[in-house]
């Protein structure tokens, strides 16, 4: 299996940085608490200096939504989403112990944290431009084809995994109960992007190991290593 940007997609983010990590074993609940109330605490901090509409990390995929030609208010990526429902409702919704990692994760740092159920994706993803053909589920369960050029997390089925890149994730691949192997992306393009990425992926390997006893591989994606093959 794979996951990899297309040339198109690192041509025109040039700031992009993207974080990979795969994971076997964390089926079940973890063995340990997980600090979720720490991370959204961390986060509700944050916002005490102001809203995450003028985080850095938030700005940056501000500009990359509008060079895609969407409305940044409209369509926001997942990180601002949930710093956004964190300031208004106080708290997260509980969905599923890997997902309140990641969204907990995500809120802290103002990254978007996306994560695959493995066994749900076929031979691999690449973020790419959209023909229009491809097939999306939504949480609902309806099926929805993207728009021609939206930037679509592809499988080689022509099954779309994410709409809008971080903005909305599909049904097809989202953690389940019996979810037991995990990809978790990380992607970034403020300017402190490659310093902040790996701290994302480390402190999801180490909540992963504490909890389910599982280890992690890791990488980080360039333009001259664009592939991570697991």
């Amino acid at each position: 299996m794979f996951f990899q940007h297309s040339p198109e997609v690192w041509a025109a983010h040039p700031g992009l940085v993207a974080g990979l990590l795969y994971a076997e074993g964390v089926a079940g609940k973890p063995r340990a608490d997980l600090p979720l109330a720490e991370l959204h605490a961390a986060a509700r901090q944050r916002l005490t200096g102001g809203t995450e509409a003028s985080f850095p990390e938030i700005q940056a995929w501000r500009r990359a939504f509008a060079r895609m030609g969407l409305a940044p208010t409209r369509y926001r990526c997942a990180s601002e989403s949930l710093l956004r429902r964190l300031r208004t409702d106080g708290e997260l919704p509980e969905v599923h112990p890997l997902v309140d990692l990641g969204n907990a994760v995500s809120a802290a740092y103002a990254i978007p944290v996306g994560i695959l159920d493995v066994a749900r994706i076929g031979g691999g993803i690449e973020v790419r431009s959209a023909r229009g053909d491809e097939r999306y589920l939504t949480f609902a369960g309806a099926e929805e084809h993207p728009d021609p050029g939206e930037v679509i997390f592809a499988d080689p089925d022509g099954r779309a995994h994410a709409r809008r890149w971080t903005n909305r994730q599909s049904g097809w691949s989202a953690v389940r109960d019996d979810t037991a192997t995990i990809l978790v992306v990380v992607e970034a393009m403020h300017d402190g992007a490659a310093r902040d990425v790996p701290r994302v992926l480390d402190a999801i390997a180490g909540e992963l190991a504490r909890g389910w006893s599982a280890p992690s591989r890791t990488a980080l994606l360039t333009p001259t290593a664009q592939r991570f093959e697991f």
